[in-house]
């Protein structure tokens, strides 16, 4: 009964920044991984980054590491991904979820049952 609101997209220069934020309402997340995912016209949904429940461990692509950084607050509900030295390829909308299963692990998207409806992100050469 999570809902999930993705905010932050827009259209950046190669090099710039951007801030996604993630919002819910329904249920708090602090009981519950989130992740976030990312995906490109034309291709498959892939992982960008996850954070367990208290934030203490988080995951990333080997595409995203050293650029982006996820964080939450469960006292604001919130989840946010903090991208840097953005690329062309990191061009896709990209979506928050919350992991409802331990089946598959953080980093597949089989493991997560709630989903935002996504934000664009464009990035420039």
């Amino acid at each position: 009964q999570v809902q999930l609101v993705e905010s932050g997209g827009g259209l950046v220069q190669a090099g710039g920044s951007l801030r996604l934020s993630c919002a819910a309402s329904g249920r708090t997340l602090g009981s519950h991984s989130m992740g976030w995912f990312r995906q490109a016209p034309g291709k498959e949904r892939e992982f960008v980054a996850a954070i367990s429940r208290s934030g203490g461990s988080t995951y990333y692509a080997d595409s995203v590491k050293g650029r982006f950084t996820i964080s939450r607050d469960n006292a604001k509900n919130t989840v946010d991904l903090q991208m840097s030295s953005l690329k062309p390829e990191d061009t896709a909308v990209y979506y928050c979820a919350r992991r409802d299963g331990g089946i598959f692990g953080p980093t597949s998207h089989l493991d997560y049952g709630d989903w935002g409806q996504g934000t664009q992100v464009t990035v420039s050469s």
